[in-house]
């Protein structure tokens, strides 16, 4: 058995990196309709014959080789995976939890689980089964918090789980976007959680219905229900800060 002794663990966990954005590539092909006594052009036809290439994520593909390297056990690749993921994460589970220190519990249970549970990874993205266990693994924490009640959202002013301001960045354009991320932040905290989550995977992370549906485990149906409520819910919380989120 290995012994698992990553780089990413210590007293705090880790600390995040760098973000990554999610590519998606998507790439279609049209079709001709053709009239009673139209020809269809020779070239025409050679072009739609072509087979449709379809876009490379570069990052899917370095996460498809690096799973490979670590389900035969080398922990380098594994923790090459969480230096790529682990700010991405973070950032989720601190808005599905809304407590730095539950985030952080999260996300490192969420490593250790991926770790365990290699073998069964069978999708084309790491990504999205990664998404998929920090889900849970936020969802764990809140509820165990929930029998254990301490101060709610302790840490909802720091904020050091977000990249950096660059340098060059305005300073009172920098004071207004922290005013926002604060009043959202309140507002996601009074969603109810499959509210919370359905509306960062949709509106944030970028999956579809289905894909939501797969990852939280509830009809489809529940999952539009949840976004179209929860959209409803947040326009009210925010009604008093729209001075915000107006340019």
């Amino acid at each position: 058995m290995v012994s698992i002794v990553p780089e990413w663990l210590g007293p705090r966990g880790w600390r995040p990196v760098r973000r990554f954005r999610r590519c998606a590539g998507l790439a279609r092909l049209a079709h001709a309709r053709l009239g009673r006594r139209r020809r269809l052009d020779p070239a025409a036809v050679e072009e739609l014959a072509q087979p449709v290439e379809r876009a490379v994520d570069p990052s899917r593909e370095r996460d498809l080789r690096l799973v490979e390297r670590a389900r035969r056990g080398d922990l380098d690749a594994f923790n090459e995976l969480v230096v790529h993921h682990q700010d991405h994460l973070l950032a989720l589970a601190a808005r599905l939890t809304g407590d730095l220190e539950a985030a952080h519990d999260a996300v490192q249970e969420s490593f250790m689980r991926a770790y365990r549970n290699l073998s069964s990874f069978r999708g084309d993205s790491f990504r999205a089964w990664l998404v998929r266990i920090a889900v849970n693994a936020s969802t764990d924490v809140l509820r165990l918090r929930k029998r254990r009640p301490s101060e709610p959202y302790p840490e909802r002013e720091d904020e050091s789980w977000e990249p950096p301001a660059d340098a060059s960045a305005d300073p009172e354009r920098e004071v207004v976007r922290r005013a926002q991320a604060r009043a959202l932040s309140a507002a996601l905290s009074a969603l109810t959680d499959g509210q919370r989550a359905a509306i960062l995977l949709y509106d944030v992370e970028g999956f579809d219905y289905p894909e939501i549906a797969r990852m939280t485990g509830v009809s489809l149906g529940t999952v539009k229900s949840r976004i179209h409520r929860g959209r409803l819910a947040l326009r009210a919380l925010l009604a008093d800060s729209m001075e915000l989120f107006r340019d």
